[in-house]
């Protein structure tokens, strides 16, 4: 399929593949985990064995490749698989520069797990360019991961402003864009080198997939020595939830355009609320970030807010008890809305206020939505 069709296009026709020995519109699922070699002992149909090699999985690839405008990607078991391999592919000894709020469970990777690794990292504002460019070490940073939006506080980072601080130390530049999705923000169209998706959430986008991705704006070194960790550390996608995966791809522009569009009116009657102290959403022009937001985000916002309860911390877990169409759960990305009291999750040491309640808004009629939530505030 060309690259001039419109990602809305891209997706819902996974590429417009088709299975050539049946002419299905739907390719079947191959979950051969060996593969015949000719009489000579080679293999020259490609595919040798199932961890490294199938079919499935590479349509999965493709796609997200499509979206993102990538050289080349690689799905993984999850979203924490395939950014850990990422900073195990740069090696003992580098420094790596990563955001102060971020993906909890990552986060807690990069200060617990990665010093073990003799990966040095260092927690800065990402959203404030110049306390990034202070943090970089030139020679010895590698890697500048940012998360924008961020989760759970929603704050924006300047992608393009990253990459030059980056670009200019020798160091690359990744970006978690699992909030924002390949429809409204395209990391590497603005310098980044690598895209990770926590693929469970957006872009499948039905909650019954774990999954992770990783697009490379070239494939160069980097790409193959994290094609290699992924090999030897069995990082792998089975290929039945690769077959989800892109199943659940085809519908990702409209589920994402109707959970912003929800997000959007619920974050302007929040902010309204006598029940609510603040409300934190890019799409608000009172947002710090907002302005970036709009350039960098393609004129929406994404389905992801969080909310303060103005009676603290017993208001925030007592609205998250009282709603009935708003599932008390985590992960986010889905099409049904989910809300969750982050503080109690993350436990010691979170960003999160106390007050604060996640927000993922789903597909659902918003008049719906809102009155579920405006009695759960009530009380």
């Amino acid at each position: 399929m060309s690259d001039d069709f419109s990602p809305r296009t891209l997706a819902a026709q996974a590429l417009g593949r088709i299975d050539e020995d049946t002419r299905g519109l739907v390719p079947p699922v191959h979950l051969s985990t060996t593969f015949i070699r000719d009489p000579d002992n080679q293999y020259r149909a490609g595919d040798v064995y199932g961890r490294p090699d199938n079919a499935t999985v590479r349509e999965a690839e493709a796609v997200i490749g499509a979206l993102e405008g990538a050289a080349a990607t690689l799905v993984f078991g999850s979203g924490m698989s395939a950014a850990v391999a990422l900073f195990l592919s740069l090696g003992p000894g580098v420094h790596i520069v990563a955001p102060r709020v971020m993906y909890w469970a990552l986060r807690g990777w990069l200060a617990n797990d990665a010093p073990a690794l003799r990966l040095h990292v260092d927690f800065v504002e990402t959203e404030d360019l110049a306390e990034l460019k202070r943090a970089v070490r030139p020679g010895a940073t590698k890697l500048i991961w940012l998360e924008t939006p961020s989760n759970p506080l929603w704050g924006v980072s300047d992608i393009a402003g990253a990459a030059r601080i980056a670009h200019a130390a020798g160091a690359w530049l990744a970006v978690d864009s699992t909030c924002a999705t390949p429809i409204f923000t395209r990391p590497l169209a603005l310098g980044a080198d690598v895209v990770m998706h926590s693929a469970t959430k957006y872009l499948n986008g039905h909650s019954d997939v774990v999954a992770g991705a990783l697009a490379f704006a070239r494939d160069d070194a980097l790409c193959e020595r994290v094609r290699a960790v992924r090999k030897a550390h069995g990082l792998i996608l089975h290929p039945f939830e690769a077959f989800l995966l892109t199943r659940g791809m085809r519908t990702l522009d409209l589920r994402v355009r109707a959970s912003a569009a929800n997000a959007m009116e619920l974050a302007i009657r929040l902010s309204n609320h006598a029940a609510v102290a603040e409300v934190l959403y890019p799409g608000l022009p009172h947002h710090p970030g907002h302005q970036l937001a709009r350039r960098q985000m393609q004129g929406s916002f994404g389905g992801m807010l969080s909310i303060r309860a103005r009676g603290g911390a017993d208001a925030a877990i007592g609205t998250a008890a009282r709603v009935t169409l708003w599932k008390r759960a985590t992960s986010l990305g889905g099409v049904e809305s989910l809300i969750e009291h982050r503080a109690s999750i993350e436990g010691p040491g979170s960003p999160c206020p106390p007050d604060l309640l996640r927000l993922s808004a789903g597909i659902e009629d918003v008049e719906d939505l809102w009155r579920d939530i405006d009695r759960a505030l009530a009380g």
